[in-house]
């Protein structure tokens, strides 16, 4: 069955009314929650950046979906680190937990002060990261795992607290080559909303990566992430989308931005077509409805919803209403 589930953006709620908001969006027919993994907010104006696995804690007491971050393992996490925290979530939520993981921006990795690579850097730091999580996985009980790799190593040593089963490792990808790869090396894929002829391009790298493993990639997790802006009326959608963008589906370079204020300053410069193909901005629900399954029809079996809008509430009834009802897995 497919999810549809809420994207939490913790870069703009404070983290009680992001767990609060996931029990109303529970209740109201949303499947799980996705969570953002940052140490500061894409801009000062959005004002929070709560420690994302301190809120997927409380949201496994709260609520009963499937629950993941997009984590990134580097500058400031271990992937050892990052394992242990995704092991103790899985343990203590039996078959609810996946691990998402990607490659990150400068705005939260750079604080640590160490090197920030360069793209290809950063993809394989990321990939790396992905092995030796996966081996701390997928030891035997009682059997130390010990890594040496070009980005991290790991002395002898294994996950104490484990789950029965291991968590899955998604990883976060936006072009074909790395797709490829994720196929290959990781147990599924996420992605953010794109034109849909740039998404089947995605999943069919995916699904030739799963099969040069021997995977088979029907049976593999594919995932969206998907803004949009809804309000009762266009005019009051527009608005919403340039008062609070989602700057990761904006067309901008961001990746190599370390302050907020460096972010804000470019994101002053948006326009709706810089968002063109990736977010749906309108008043209209049968229109949200479409949108979504077109997700649906390309093959994706969870999408996580964000909302631009600045009542997320009035947003969810609205899909609890016109939308979910009628969308088709």
């Amino acid at each position: 069955m497919a999810t549809i589930g809420l994207a939490a953006m913790l870069e703009a709620l404070h983290p009680r009314d992001a767990v609060e908001l996931a029990v109303y969006a529970q209740a109201r027919g949303f499947g799980g929650v996705m969570a953002t993994d940052r140490f500061q907010p894409w801009t000062a104006r959005q004002g929070q950046a709560a420690f994302v696995w301190d809120v997927l804690g409380a949201l496994g007491e709260r609520t009963t979906g499937d629950l993941g971050p997009v984590a990134v393992p580097g500058n400031r996490m271990h992937p050892a680190v990052l394992a242990q925290a995704s092991a103790t979530l899985a343990a203590m939520n039996p078959g609810r937990h996946w691990l998402g993981v990607a490659s990150g921006d400068a705005v939260d990795e750079h604080v640590t002060g160490d090197y920030w690579p360069e793209a290809p850097g950063r993809i394989a730091r990321l990939f790396e990261a992905v092995d030796l999580i996966k081996k701390l996985f997928a030891a035997p009980a009682g059997r130390d795992v010990r890594f040496a790799g070009q980005y991290f190593r790991l002395e002898a040593t294994r996950l104490w607290t484990a789950p029965e089963t291991a968590p899955e490792v998604l990883v976060a990808t936006g072009g074909p080559v790395t797709a490829r790869r994720a196929g290959r090396q990781a147990d599924g894929l996420i992605t953010m909303a794109a034109p849909p002829e740039r998404l089947e391009v995605l999943l069919d790298r995916f699904a030739a990566g799963a099969r040069e493993a021997g995977k088979d990639p029907d049976a593999m997790p594919k995932v969206v992430q998907v803004p949009v802006s809804w309000a009762p009326d266009a005019a009051r959608a527009e608005e919403n989308l340039l008062a609070n963008p989602p700057i990761g589906a904006a067309r901008l370079p961001r990746s190599d931005l370390r302050s907020p204020h460096d972010v804000a300053a470019v994101a002053r410069l948006l326009r709706p077509e810089d968002f063109a193909g990736r977010v749906l901005v309108s008043d209209d629900l049968a229109a949200h409805r479409k949108h979504l399954q077109g997700f649906l029809d390309l093959g994706f079996d969870r999408i996580y919803v964000h909302d631009a809008g600045p009542d997320p509430r009035a947003w969810i009834d609205a899909y609890a209403a016109q939308v979910l009802p009628d969308l088709t897995p």
